[in-house]
């Protein structure tokens, strides 16, 4: 074990990165399981990537605001698309979504075909280099993260239409570069699947409760025994969650309904 590993000049600004990524993505985590497009976040994390893919094929320097604008554009035109095709074909979204999220992820493997380090560039989008963060990428992140909550929060939760897709499409365009793609689908997902039956305030609470465990616990691991940061906190995400359901049931936090179907037994 490597103890050594246990920085806070390293640690702090990743922890600072999840809380970030947590506290947009936990309501719209929500939202997306509440529509059941499940996989809107892997098609539009797998867009932004290619728009930074693109960005860096056409010269653009990988760590300038230039990658950051082809990303955003690149989100904001697969959620305009999938607003057009939630309003002529909402019982095909969930398939063209994942029809999306194919053609975004080879459509990065064909930019990269030619590039000698094209694998390393896709690994650190997908599993993402949070360990190697810093609080000053962290600025615009967090200003981004700060505009998109009050935009949310303005509309009690509740956005439709594009300005849903819209709002999704830039926090992940933020946080896909912060996380990877692989933790941006955890972290939409795991909290809010763990905390379905909950509502309002206690819901939001349990969420980022486990979010934030998990992400802690998973640098904090990923430190000491030297292993991907990404992958490890996608696992510790998903131990949270399950630790936070099993908790929310035996506290007896879900309504009647929804103890008896965790319990496996149906009413009489």
């Amino acid at each position: 074990m490597n103890w050594d590993g246990l920085d806070i000049g390293i640690l702090g600004p990743a922890c600072l990165a999840g809380l970030l990524v947590l506290s947009t993505h936990v309501p719209l985590g929500q939202q997306v399981l509440a529509r059941g497009i499940i996989f809107i976040d892997l098609a539009l994390a797998q867009v932004a990537a290619m728009g930074v893919i693109g960005a860096q094929y056409l010269g653009i320097d990988e760590h300038g605001y230039g990658v950051q604008a082809a990303a955003a554009l690149a989100a904001l035109a697969g959620a305009a698309l999938l607003t057009w095709t939630e309003k002529h074909w909402p019982e095909h979204q969930e398939p063209l979504i994942g029809t999306l999220f194919v053609l975004a992820a080879t459509g990065g493997l064909l930019l990269l075909a030619n590039n000698p380090h094209g694998g390393e560039h896709l690994k650190d989008l997908l599993v993402g280099q949070i360990l190697w963060v810093s609080y000053v990428q962290l600025i615009p992140a967090g200003l981004l993260s700060a505009v998109l909550l009050g935009v949310i929060w303005m509309r009690s939760g509740r956005l439709e239409g594009l300005l849903f897709y819209a709002v999704f499409a830039l926090a992940i365009t933020a946080s896909v570069q912060l996380v990877g793609v692989y933790l941006v689908f955890a972290s939409l997902i795991v909290p809010a699947l763990a905390t379905v039956g909950l509502n309002g305030r206690r819901r939001l609470l349990m969420s980022y409760s486990i979010g934030a465990l998990g992400y802690a616990l998973g640098l904090v691991l990923s430190a000491v025994l030297d292993l991907p940061s990404g992958a490890m906190i996608v696992w510790t995400l998903a131990g949270c969650a399950i630790a936070g359901r099993v908790l929310i049931v035996m506290l007896g936090q879900l309504p009647a309904a929804q103890t008896r179907m965790a319990a496996g037994t149906h009413p009489a």
